[in-house]
């Protein structure tokens, strides 16, 4: 809001080019997200979860109380970078850092990994079309194979060439599991739209943002289990979760404030 009546300040609409007001538009959301590139990781370190609190004024009770109330189980805070991306890129961050000391679950992830192509292809996607998005996330999952150092991991999650493919990937297999359950999913649908639209519009397109319907279907696709907090301004002083699926035994904790996601440690 604030930056579309900063530009519509500069171009008032009386008189001007419209194609003028459109790019002076564009080219003020390229600076605002080149600015949000260079200010944030696409994958932070582990911080402290009192960074939370200095990110919120001392007065703002709402937010301060629930802060406190995420101390009770946490305590530390893994940030990602607020493109649109931040769900993708957090689930697949704390899942393969969780398996790296898990041998046996890094197998069982490895083995519905690779086979996620032929679901995918079998569900219509092209294979070329979605082969190298495929050999990078293999290819991460084999790095894990070697018992890199966390930060190795955490450099992969970074480079953003690398970072985006397994973005992609993760949508394409959300996508794919959404459109294979469309019968359940459908109803959850809203606008008219069908399944498939709605994959082609908010689930395959970068930066599009997350919610309920993408956790389930992706946490169904790759049998992870999630546990998402949930901090929003909602009464209470408390933060409710949310276990996808339901019954789960997380090993997965993602904290959600509205329109973004970022990593908890307990």
């Amino acid at each position: 809001l604030t930056q579309n009546f900063l530009i519509i300040s500069l171009f008032p609409l009386t008189g001007v080019n419209c194609l003028a007001y459109d790019e002076a538009i564009i080219a003020q959301q390229d600076r605002i997200q080149q600015e949000i590139a260079n200010s944030n990781p696409l994958v932070s370190d582990r911080q402290d979860l009192s960074v939370l609190q200095r990110e919120y004024a001392d007065d703002d009770t709402v937010y301060q109380l629930k802060i406190k109330d995420l101390y009770k189980k946490y305590s530390y805070i893994r940030k990602t970078r607020p493109d649109g991306n931040c769900f993708y890129r957090a689930f697949g961050f704390a899942h393969l850092e969780s398996l790296l000391d898990d041998s046996k679950e890094l197998q069982k992830f490895k083995a519905v990994a690779s086979k996620s192509k032929l679901d995918l292809v079998n569900e219509g996607f092209t294979e070329f079309t979605i082969e190298d998005f495929h050999n990078t996330f293999m290819d991460l999952i084999e790095l894990c194979e070697k018992q890199p150092t966390l930060q190795e991991v955490l450099g992969s999650f970074n480079d953003q060439n690398v970072s985006d493919y397994v973005v992609v990937y993760l949508r394409l297999l959300t996508s794919g599991y959404l459109q294979r359950e469309h019968g359940f999913f459908q109803h959850f649908i809203e606008g008219g739209r069908s399944v498939k639209e709605f994959c082609q519009q908010e689930v395959e397109p970068m930066s599009k943002e997350s919610d309920h319907i993408h956790i389930i279907a992706l946490a169904q696709a790759l049998d992870v289990s999630i546990l998402v907090e949930y901090m929003d301004r909602g009464e209470g002083g408390t933060v409710n979760h949310h276990v996808f699926p339901e019954g789960g035994d997380p090993r997965i904790f993602l904290l959600y404030r509205p329109g973004h996601y970022d990593i908890l440690y307990k």
